[in-house]
């Protein structure tokens, strides 16, 4: 893009960002003088932090869980924050005998003032992993945890992740290459909510084009919200061969492949995979090569021949399952002492799961080692190269000059004193607290270990492709060998070892979001730390709330007919912690277990991308083979469950349209409109989501008719295909 030009010590700068889709994104200006720590950002970010973290804790345990993100309070603070500028006192307060002062009302409401209000939204729309212990232990467990242990717990694994983030920030943050597309779709909407634009002829301007789309997504999202909710998946297949257990497993796009199934719901478009036009082409191919690779010819193959004993149970479920194809009993293996009951768990039945359950773990295994393959062959002299780069030989754009001509970085002792405090309070937690959740000091220390081992290369990848694999396998696996029957230690260390990393991960994106945007970094770190903690905290205390005063809160069978207590994250999450916690690796994936075969994906996962590296040098002139990107590819399933084969079908297809067809044949109307639309789009479906809960769903006001069912009508789809096995609900 850009030519390159000096600027100081040897180092070359590029006046212009070498990535295309920032160079026609980020703007390359700044104005260091606008004020950013103001009254208005302190007042509107921590409620936007609150508010949000309320909204989706509450929305979490629900069966068609709503995540309202960061964009809906981006756009709310925008009148807020001009009223205030308009009507609050201007007036200079002083401090005594200093010359310290301040005012409410420092003029014009301003961009950065908006984005450091949007990091505090972000932190109350990110979510809390802990949560989901404190949920499992006192919801599924029905066992007891303490609001400190538990309270403790939920803030230790949000603040610890600062410290990776802090050692990581130079490589995958001030250095152009890690471009972190996920950050266009902000910077987009911010300037179209800020700048003064003039309206092209024939065209809108960018604010306009926002209005329009956000008023269409908002007016239809009622629709599959309340209306109509089968919209949100069509089953071809099932609407023809209504009867055919095999056909609807073929053709379901909620409890099967999904030949033929579609939606008609953006929500369901950016669900799980988050929206695919912040997402580059060449990370959707290799997501949707890998799906097609996964589910319709790997699945297929291992189902219908019979793999692991596959038709004695659905294809796709995430549930567990005793030897005779019924809903495993947890209750029978555990000891009144919540340990694994090794004589109850030979007398009752070895664990099964479903076909597309089982592999996803095999690809899990995959994916671990073929992200650090990956990462060393294609991106090892890039890391060499950043490390010298330490002592003033390295290569950067506009913007990272910008940011360090005009404001002080974040001193590296400020993260470091952060690390060893959260630490220290993790370790203390645990100790203190060991009855109840089970991990010992040494855990802490060793899951720190795993995460700051794996940032690195997750956040090239993510920072590169949008897209995260997931590692929590590897913290599993390993503490499920070394502390057998613990499901609470298994959890916990599965959240300090995994989920600190994915923290840091997203702290470093919102570092790259303020250093688009030329936020001062101090005022980024002081407030992405006060909002993980405000987040943590209301986090922590809604789900408690819920879970003390909703009778049978995760516990379908229990609940009155249609209420949407049923927790579905939760229960993936707790099937999870049988599996590695309580039976343990050794009997399921081990020489004890039914499925040891899965420990070859550690080895195809590892030898997967040193193969394409070999391709790309042998054919250098065709360049597509290097954007070949295994750990993607192969991870592609990775949310499935509870993400669905129609999430992944429309997800690819509204990637495809937007972030290829258009961006190669109108690259001026993507350059504009894209991201903007991204961002119209999630708020549009979240206020209605809003608004369509508490003015109808929360009156219990549902329409009561064949398409007002959230469901795509293949009710046989989750029977299994083996003769003699007898399901309730399923063909004999």
């Amino acid at each position: 893009m850009g030519s390159a030009t000096h600027y100081g010590g040897g180092e070359k700068v590029h006046d212009q960002s070498p990535i295309e889709e920032v160079a026609l994104t980020v703007p390359t200006t700044d104005d260091p003088t606008l004020p950013v720590m103001t009254f208005r950002m302190w007042s509107l970010g921590l409620l936007s932090c609150i508010i949000l973290a309320i909204a989706n804790q509450f929305f979490s345990y629900r069966s068609n869980p709503l995540t309202i993100s960061g964009f809906s309070a981006q756009i709310a603070v925008l009148p807020l924050g001009h009223l205030m500028a308009a009507t609050l006192p201007t007036k200079k307060f002083r401090f005594p005998c200093t010359n310290w002062h301040f005012t409410l009302n420092p003029g014009p409401f301003n961009i950065k003032e908006h984005v450091l209000i949007t990091i505090f939204a972000n932190a109350g729309a990110g979510g809390v992993y802990a949560i989901s212990i404190l949920t499992i232990v006192k919801a599924f467990y029905k066992r007891h945890i303490g609001f400190v242990a538990a309270w403790l717990l939920s803030v230790t694994t949000q603040v610890l992740g600062f410290g990776w983030a802090g050692i990581f920030r130079k490589t995958l943050v001030e250095t152009s290459y890690m471009w972190w597309p996920v950050n266009l779709v902000q910077v987009s909407l911010f300037r179209a909510l800020h700048e003064e634009e003039k309206r092209p002829k024939g065209g809108l301007t960018r604010m306009q084009f926002f209005i329009i789309v956000l008023t269409a997504s908002f007016s239809y999202y009622l629709v599959p919200n309340f209306l109509f909710p089968s919209v949100t998946a069509f089953s071809i297949v099932c609407w023809i061969w209504k009867d055919s257990v095999t056909a609807q497993q073929i053709g379901s796009g909620l409890k099967g492949l999904g030949i033929g199934s579609f939606a008609l719901d953006w929500a369901v478009v950016s669900s799980y995979l988050k929206s695919p036009l912040a997402t580059p082409w060449f990370a959707i191919a290799n997501v949707m090569v890998g799906f097609i690779i996964i589910m319709y010819v790997i699945i297929p193959l291992a189902y219908w021949n019979n793999v692991y004993n596959a038709k004695a149970f659905p294809i796709f479920s995430s549930d567990l399952f005793t030897d005779s194809g019924q809903k495993y009993n947890t209750t029978r293996i555990l000891t009144d002492l919540f340990g694994f009951n090794d004589e109850a768990y030979k007398d009752y039945s070895k664990l099964h799961m479903s076909i597309l359950f089982a592999l996803t773990y095999g690809l899990s295994f995959a994916t671990l080692s073929a992200t650090i393959s990956h990462v060393l062959v294609f991106h090892g002299n890039y890391i060499w190269n950043t490390t010298k780069a330490s002592l003033g030989d390295e290569n950067i754009d506009v913007h990272t000059r910008l940011m360090r001509e005009n404001y002080k970085a974040v001193p590296q002792s400020w993260f470091m004193i952060l690390l060893v405090l959260t630490v220290s309070v993790a370790i203390a937690t645990c100790q203190g607290f060991k009855q109840q959740l089970q991990l010992p000091w040494w855990g802490v220390l060793l899951a720190c270990l795993l995460a700051v081992t794996l940032t690195l290369p997750i956040g090239i990848i993510t920072a590169t492709t949008n897209m995260t694999p997931g590692m929590k396998i590897i913290n599993e696996y390993i503490v499920g060998y070394l502390y057998p029957g613990r499901p609470v230690a298994n959890v916990i260390f599965k959240t300090y070892g995994n989920m600190t990393m994915v923290q840091a991960i997203t702290f470093l994106s919102d570092f790259k979001l303020g250093h688009y945007m030329k936020i001062p970094p101090r005022s980024m770190f002081v407030v992405q730390v006060v909002g993980t903690l405000v987040a943590a905290s209301v986090y922590f205390g809604m789900a408690w709330w819920l879970l003390e005063s909703v009778e049978n809160m995760c516990a379908p069978e229990l609940l009155p007919e249609g209420s949407p207590w049923t927790c579905p994250y939760d229960r993936v999450f707790y099937n999870a912690s049988v599996i590695w916690g309580v039976v343990g690796p050794k009997r399921i994936f081990g020489s004890m277990g039914l499925y040891e075969t899965q420990n070859w994906f550690f080895l195809v996962g590892a030898l997967a991308p040193i193969i394409v590296w070999i391709v790309s040098k042998i054919f250098a002139e065709k360049k597509w083979i290097r954007r070949i990107n295994m750990p993607v590819l192969i991870g592609a399933t990775n949310m499935m469950p509870p993400a669905t084969s129609v999430n992944f079908i429309c997800w690819g297809t509204v990637g495809f349209i937007f972030n290829y067809v258009i961006y190669k044949r109108n690259k001026k109307w993507w350059s504009r409109h894209n991201y903007v639309f991204s961002a119209a789009m999630d708020a549009g479906v979240a206020f209605m989501g809003l608004l369509a809960y508490f003015a109808l769903q929360m009156n219990e006001r549902n329409l009561s008719w064949l398409g007002g069912e959230l469901d795509d009508h293949c009710h046989v789809a989750k029977c299994p295909t083996l003769p003699g096995i007898i399901v309730d609900g399923c063909p004999k």
